[in-house]
């Protein structure tokens, strides 16, 4: 009889912007599910909702995608639906180091294979609205999650030093740390100790032709003028960013991680 494997492959997608964006990722996503057969397909979800924020009606969207789990981070509770809303959109995640009154949770366990696994949301300080010390937020979820091998971690913040420093933290502690926000793909893909996958920023799904997802003329004004415009998500022109991870769930170790441009 063949072995079965314990290597799980997860799909990690970028902060979907946007109307248009969530239209082509429902599109792509077939496709990207053949190619690279994953086990689970993660995304942010956080600028969902016209660039700001999610809606109970798009967490469906996501549901019937296939999407397993969404996380977000400090957009998570501009559309005022889904504060409402988010105790019953059971895979939507808002940062775990938000405060203990906030609504919703911050991680979600899942079942692959017979086996329990842990997403996280996390939100960096710097540069960032305020929240709890996420490293220390780490360190207790840690303790609670001692159990569990396979941990990923989406770190939402803006800092590129924010970003290393909590991989660092965390090396051998988790299987993956993601890091989103920015909107820019990365490069500096790799594995820490051994363990822990890791990017930068796992990019966006959202216009190439725009300023991180958004109307760029919106955005050049603001910049040039110091009058700020509504912004609005730009149509043409979409492409999905995304990382691809092996992980090992009897170790907990992650095997590869590789960027994916679709």
């Amino acid at each position: 009889m063949e072995e079965k494997s314990s290597i799980i492959k997860v799909l990690f997608i970028g902060d979907v912007v946007g109307k248009g964006a969530r239209q082509y990722l429902r599109k792509i996503l077939p496709e990207l599910s053949k190619q690279y057969l994953p086990d689970l397909i993660i995304t942010n979800a956080e600028n969902s909702a016209d660039g700001r924020g999610m809606t109970s009606a798009i967490y469906d969207e996501y549901m019937k995608m296939g999407i397993g789990c969404l996380t977000s981070g400090n957009h998570i509770f501009d559309n005022k639906d889904i504060i409402g809303n988010i105790e019953h959109c059971f895979y939507l995640l808002r940062p775990h180091n938000y405060p203990k009154i906030s609504p919703g949770k911050g991680y979600q366990l899942l079942e692959i294979h017979g086996q329990e696994i842990a997403i996280i949301s996390l939100q960096g300080q710097v540069f960032m609205p305020s929240c709890n010390n996420p490293f220390e937020a780490m360190d207790k979820l840690l303790e609670e999650l001692k159990a569990i091998k396979v941990i990923i971690v989406d770190f939402h913040a803006e800092a590129t030093s924010e970003k290393i420093a909590m991989a660092y933290y965390l090396q051998g502690k988790v299987s993956a740390v993601i890091g989103t926000h920015t909107h820019v793909q990365t490069a500096d893909e790799r594995i820490f100790a051994d363990h822990t996958a890791y990017i930068s920023d796992v990019g966006m799904v959202g216009s190439a032709n725009s300023i991180l997802g958004m109307h760029k003329d919106n955005v050049l004004q603001k910049f040039t003028t110091n009058i700020s415009k509504r912004l609005e998500p730009d149509l043409t022109d979409i492409v999905l960013d995304a990382v691809i991870m092996e992980i090992d769930q009897e170790t907990g170790r992650a095997v590869s991680i590789n960027r994916v441009r679709g």
